[in-house]
């Protein structure tokens, strides 16, 4: 008797709550829709795609070439910066002998770093001093100097209109190329870990991708929001030079540089005897488990970089 007298306002409730469930999606903002979106966008970006490598060519590469950046300027040339106090050099190279076409010398008391080109002009940073220098692209004469707002040169990179640079932090900047004004920063993370050690860097179809020194990995960055997009592990590639006996375990990988006419990738490392054009191959095997062992390295807050 008791259940029959219920059965009502059961009825009741089960009306109301199938209502409310038809008509509050219809009562969302198309603004709140938008906003539930990104969210689910912002998610899927938690599990970023994790990339393998074909070797598509190998290239002879200066083995003195104490490689700190790298980028491709057209019709098979490459441009380094080479470090090193008392080796450092902004260099013009040919892609399939290696060999140095035109080579200007850095003074001593200086240490190449990070290297791009805006405008016909290669923008150099330099280690453990916040003064980068600039470069005719096609003489490679000195035509001035620059001053930076990150805490050291490390990697630089451009998409044509804007300077990325790192310093070997977790930060990702970016710089007003006409003034060197810093226009943001970003604090790169994966899995709620800081990216540390971002080197040099290159602009690859929309992505900034940094070498993670001194491991095997390259991270790809959104450099709209900072979000990780996708790791590339490079172990292959030492692996192989170390077994020929033509690296030692301390020659780490450093060196990007991205054909966008002829989409192809090249890589190589310090003092590496070649230069590596590659094809990424995605991965499905790969944890982000393995992914935080293998590419982000630990850092001691109280032995942070300066």
């Amino acid at each position: 008797m008791a259940n029959q007298l219920k059965l009502p306002w059961q009825r009741w409730l089960i009306s109301s709550t199938l209502l409310l469930t038809i008509l509050f999606p219809l009562s969302i903002s198309s603004n709140t829709w938008s906003a539930l979106l990104v969210d689910s966008q912002k998610e899927t970006h938690q599990f970023p795609n994790i990339y393998s490598i074909e070797i598509i060519n190998e290239y002879p590469h200066d083995p003195k070439a104490f490689t700190e950046g790298l980028l491709y300027g057209g019709n098979n040339t490459l441009y380094e910066s080479t470090g090193l106090y008392g080796e450092s050099s902004v260099r013009r190279v040919t892609l399939q002998t290696g060999k140095v076409e035109a080579l200007q010398k850095m003074d001593s008391s200086y240490f190449g770093e990070g290297l791009t080109s805006i405008d016909e002009r290669l923008y150099q940073l330099t280690w453990e001093q916040k003064t980068g220098f600039i470069y005719d692209k096609d003489s490679l004469k000195r035509l001035g100097e620059f001053d930076h707002q990150m805490n050291d040169g490390w990697g630089l990179t451009t998409d044509g209109k804007i300077l990325f640079g790192s310093d070997g932090s977790s930060t990702l900047y970016q710089f007003d190329p006409q003034t060197m004004e810093e226009i943001r920063r970003q604090t790169i993370r994966y899995k709620d870990h800081q990216v540390h050690n971002l080197n040099e860097l290159e602009y690859v179809n929309g992505e900034v991708w940094a070498n993670i020194i001194p491991t095997d990995c390259i991270v790809r960055i959104s450099p709209e929001d900072g979000i990780v997009r996708g790791w590339v592990l490079l172990s292959i590639l030492r692996e192989r030079l170390m077994a020929a006996h033509e690296i030692e375990i301390y020659d780490v990988l450093n060196g990007i540089a991205w054909d966008r006419d002829g989409e192809r990738i090249f890589v190589t490392g310090k003092n590496w005897p070649k230069l590596f054009e590659i094809k990424l191959l995605q991965l499905n095997n790969h944890s982000g488990s393995d992914i935080l062992r293998q590419c982000v390295p630990i850092i001691d807050s109280s032995k942070a970089m300066e």
